[in-house]
């Protein structure tokens, strides 16, 4: 979409907006308390977890078992937690709070020790001269925590702006006094401890303008629906987990290790885990586009090239075997879609992602049983899909079309987020502030029913960018917001950074496209990677054109 294509009939919201909430203190949620609050807006920040960082706060304690079959996706996070029904609000009380409560509360993050990311540097805090291209989670911490206190809003400042260790638990469209809808009313819950295993708890419920949705993507578990699995994870606690779960390769020291999956999260872990198991086994699923390096997603051959040689590469999981009374995890057995045989399996990990899951929102899916809450509107069009793989009816994927005072901010992924989020934080602060303008709710209609199109229709990938719509997003973004700020005033925004370009784009090269090894066993029936339906050209093949353009799409990819 190009700025001409905004046309003079313009969206002109109903209210003033002054009180914005944000959820979240991840970067996203940092940019854009950094945009609005220079716009002068009135801000709240809300983080579940005690301190900021998002997903780059790392801790030991690791995300329960994730649920077999998938949780309903509108409680595939957590489920919303509210003061008993007969009590006023702000209501408080002490509580024996559980590991689980507790745990389910603040949402440990899905990064392991050894992670390292490749992340750019936040406009205002360049990296010092001299940083590696690749950084650990430890420095990106301490990086979004600096940034935190760059703006006054780290859990030692005593900010008024921000509450840590508050939980947003529904979101509702507030009524004012002539039964008009008017903002948005958040129901709150804060979880402190006291004492040990005592907790205060908090509820209370405070009016915004707008919210801003910056809970990131990585929140709700996907375990993929396989014969015999839900017996196995009952029999096996803690034997068959999640990739958010896992933390450090010592706790599996000569297990024997089946990985479902081999893109980032699979296939980093494993590179994690090689010299401690005794054996790894990769299952794979081969589509018709694994090779594809420009498609709507990253090609998982790209991924395999990372892997070490002795890991042993097998094809997707048919069914988990029917146990009986007497069986053992390494006795029990794994049949593979080739008719394979696995045994003598201590662990299982399944790298298979995340879904999208937003609890405080329920009625924003096709739930029945949803009730709002007195004062609370019940006139809602459900846009979020059920299958936790994508959000609807969003212009630009950031203003929701019915009420662009909803903004949902890094809900795309094959981008990279600390720079593409410099445009969006702006878009929102110049929107909000009517210093940029958005296109009628028609045209936006419009134009999200071509994206839609272009996209391929709704599905998982449909909020992937890659390097292509990455790009194309970022000029539209500059021209636009670069042409209101000519008119109406404001900051400017600059181009993508050199090292977007380049520096990255080596990076992808020495990670991805290197030569492919021969890392298949005859034991299980293959001598190559033929034998798995690989149809592939090789980096050492192809043209320094060609492995530009592989890298060029790889580099966008999160590294994890």
């Amino acid at each position: 979409m190009h700025a001409d294509e905004i046309t003079n009939d313009e969206y002109h919201f109903d209210s003033f907006i002054r009180r914005v909430a944000i959820i979240g203190a991840g970067p996203s949620a940092l940019m854009a308390y950094r945009d609005l609050s220079e716009a002068g807006f009135e801000l709240r920040v809300f983080e579940r977890d005690s301190v900021p960082g998002g997903n780059w706060h790392y801790t030991e304690e690791a995300a329960a078992d994730a649920p077999v079959p998938n949780a309903d996706i509108p409680i595939a996070d957590f489920v919303p937690s509210f003061a008993p029904e007969e009590v006023d609000l702000p209501y408080t009380e002490e509580l024996d709070v559980n590991d689980d409560l507790r745990r389910d509360h603040r949402g440990p993050k899905p990064v392991w020790e050894s992670l390292k990311s490749n992340a750019p540097a936040i406009t205002e805090i360049p990296w010092p001269e001299g940083t590696r291209w690749e950084l650990s989670h430890y420095q990106l911490r301490n990086y979004v925590r600096a940034f935190a206190s760059y703006h006054g809003l780290n859990s030692n400042d005593d900010n008024p702006i921000m509450s840590y260790n508050t939980r947003v638990e529904r979101i509702e469209k507030r009524l004012n006094e002539k039964g008009q809808e008017q903002g948005w009313r958040l129901w709150l819950k804060e979880l402190v401890p006291i004492g040990e295993n005592k907790y205060r708890a908090t509820w209370w419920t405070e009016d915004f303008d707008a919210v801003v949705v910056a809970t990131g993507r990585y929140n709700a578990p996907y375990m993929p629906s396989i014969p015999g699995l839900e017996e196995w994870a009952q029999r096996f606690p803690g034997h068959l987990i999640h990739s958010r779960q896992y933390r450090r390769p010592e706790a599996l020291s000569n297990k024997t290790v089946l990985i479902v999956g081999a893109a980032t999260s699979g296939g980093e872990i494993s590179r994690d885990l090689n010299k401690w198991a005794h054996k790894i086994y990769q299952s794979i699923r081969v589509s018709k586009d694994a090779v594809d390096c420009t498609g709507a997603h990253y090609a998982l051959i790209n991924y395999l090239r990372r892997l070490p040689r002795n890991t042993t590469i097998v094809p997707e999981i048919k069914q988990f075997l029917p146990l009986d009374e007497d069986t053992t995890i390494q006795s029990a057995r794994i049949e593979l879609v080739n008719g394979t045989i696995l045994t003598g399996i201590d662990h299982v990990i399944f790298g298979t992602g995340f879904r999208y899951s937003f609890p405080f929102l329920p009625q924003y899916y096709e739930d029945a049983s949803y009730v709002p809450h007195e004062g609370s509107s019940s006139k809602v069009v459900p846009f979020l899909a059920r299958d936790g793989t994508h959000i609807r009816d969003f212009h630009l994927d950031l203003f929701y079309i019915r009420d662009p005072t909803l903004a949902f901010l890094g809900m795309n992924f094959g981008i990279q987020t600390f720079t593409y989020t410099d445009y969006l934080a702006l878009a929102l602060a110049k929107v909000w502030s009517n210093t940029a303008k958005l296109p009628s709710t028609q045209h936006m209609w419009h134009l999200y029913q071509e994206r839609v199109v272009d996209r391929g229709g709704y599905g998982k990938h449909f909020q992937f960018l890659g390097p292509d719509g990455f790009r194309a997003n970022v000029r539209f973004y500059m021209g636009w917001l670069n042409d209101a700020a000519a008119k109406y005033g404001g900051k400017q925004i600059d181009g993508l950074p050199k090292y977007v370009n380049e520096v990255i784009a080596y990076w992808a090269i020495a990670h991805y496209a290197g030569p492919l090894e021969n890392r298949s066993d005859p034991s299980v029936g293959y001598s190559s990677l033929d034998g798995l339906g690989f149809d592939f050209v090789a980096p050492e093949a192809m043209t320094e054109e060609e492995r530009q353009k592989m890298a060029y799409y790889i580099m966008f990819d999160d590294n994890w």
